[in-house]
């Protein structure tokens, strides 16, 4: 018994070593030369047509859709959003900060500016080459599907190997998750951490059963009345510290590029350091690059794929520049982030130094993060689904739902940085895989864009 408990602690420490490195230069090279090159392909598209973007997909939010598919492109993008929104803007940027400083926002920032085109591509391509489902009736599309059709059967490997990572680590997403609603619930109250993980699975079970109608129904009441309610909050903070602000900026691009020595209870982060948790959190928050994306856009009702395609550069800009800013510049101007707290506790601190009370700020932060964690896990379990019907697994599904409520309950009593690196090396594999596909089929995607442009474009 304790031989195998050996042999699994070493591939845990192997696959968190594993998971340091790929999270370093290997997917800062990968995500740069990537965006570089589709953006120069695609001549800067989005940010030549930033404004029409908008107009396009914000602008036109409410107005009937048509084509094929099951759901709105409003609510395909709140469901990616249900799985973006959440963990990674609130708990997510504090940890970058509390592990690799100040100077992981900027990283976080680049990494967005970055994945604007690569999460346009990989929806435009999601739906591009997606299927209906002949027994449900619902549009699949994503990593699998256009490696499958875009590349042909040789590859076809690789989007089973995809489908394998990626269904590992939605597993643990939904532990990320509920850990750092356990974590921001007893920074300031001592509930049992087993019964918060219980109630989570329960109220999971009775959505998921409901499918991929019902949980976008749920993300679209959901995330865009808390994302408002959290953007409100966090303007209102920071017009508290407004004189602040200026010289927190200049810290965040000091500390990008210089290591940060210790100080308080923060025990300083080399440069290394400090791009790892920037990457690793802001590719999280915002998914650009991994292919978990077009999972969910896959099954909207557009005429044609860049016009679901804008709405990833929509998600990736109100995902980290706007939300995973705000809350970072509070934690910053809060003057907390070297307390030596970490996750959802150090962002609940931040609020409760800004409030004048913990209480309060414990409060606010639990109830965003409770209901933004129990939308993200959701969906992540949703995304695990489909890997597994993939893998013509379809008869497992109930037992996939049953494993994601049950490592909700596990996450509640779980290492926090140990679940973290278990989830980045099996979704930092995702991303590298998916960087890849996307070189390997920019000539597709340009042609996708031409024809957009050309016949879709002018009509607006």
């Amino acid at each position: 018994m304790k031989g195998s408990e050996s042999i699994m602690s070493e591939v845990i420490k192997i696959m968190m070593w594993i998971s340091d490195f790929i999270w370093g230069w290997p997917l800062l090279i990968s995500i740069s030369c990537t965006a570089l090159f589709l953006s120069k392909r695609l001549r800067f598209f989005q940010f030549t047509k930033f404004c029409y973007i908008i107009r396009s997909t914000l602008g036109n939010s409410f107005s009937i859709s048509k084509g094929r598919g099951n759901i709105s492109p409003l609510q395909a993008c709140c469901t990616a959003l249900a799985s973006t929104l959440g963990v990674g803007n609130i708990a997510g940027v504090s940890m970058a900060i509390a592990i690799g400083g100040p100077g992981a926002v900027f990283w976080m920032w680049l990494v967005a500016l970055m994945g604007l085109i690569v999460k346009f591509s990989e929806i435009t391509l999601g739906v591009a080459y997606r299927e209906e489902d002949l027994d449900t009736h619902i549009y699949h599309g994503g990593f699998y599907w256009y490696v499958k059709q875009g590349l042909g059967e040789k590859w076809k490997w690789m989007g089973l190997l995809w489908a394998i990572l990626l269904g590992c680590a939605m597993l643990f997403a939904p532990a990320v998750q509920i850990n750092s609603v356990v974590g921001a619930i007893n920074s300031s109250y001592n509930v049992n951490p087993l019964m918060i993980g219980v109630l989570f699975a329960v109220l999971m079970a009775i959505v998921l059963v409901g499918g991929v109608k019902r949980i976008a129904h749920f993300a679209v009441l959901v995330v865009p009345t808390l994302t408002i309610i959290y953007i409100g909050v966090c303007t209102f903070v920071l017009i508290k510290y407004a004189s602040s602000i200026p010289s927190t900026i200049i810290m965040i691009m000091r500390y990008a590029f210089t290591p940060a020595s210790a100080s308080g209870g923060f025990t300083g982060a080399t440069i290394l350091m400090t791009i790892r948790w920037g990457l690793a959190r802001g590719t999280y928050s915002n998914e650009a690059g991994t292919g978990m994306a077009p999972l969910a856009h896959s099954s909207a009702r557009v005429i044609h794929p860049v016009q679901q395609g804008m709405w990833g550069i929509v998600e990736v800009f109100l995902d980290t520049m706007v939300i995973c800013t705000l809350t970072a510049l509070v934690i910053l101007c809060s003057g907390v982030w070297d307390s030596g707290l970490s996750g959802a506790a150090l962002t609940a601190c931040a609020f409760g130094n800004a409030f004048g009370s913990q209480l309060v700020g414990t409060i606010f932060v639990t109830v965003i993060i409770a209901f933004l964690s129990f939308t993200t896990a959701l969906i992540n379990v949703y995304y695990g689904e489909i890997c597994v019907s993939i893998l013509n697994g379809r008869r497992f599904i109930l037992i996939y739902r049953i494993l994601g409520c049950m490592f909700a309950v596990i996450g509640a009593i779980g290492a926090l940085n140990t679940l973290w690196n278990l989830f980045d090396f099996f979704f930092g594999l995702c991303t590298l895989l998916n960087l890849y596909v996307l070189l390997l089929m920019h000539k597709q995607i340009y042609s996708l864009v031409r024809e957009y442009m050309e016949h879709y474009h002018q009509k607006k």
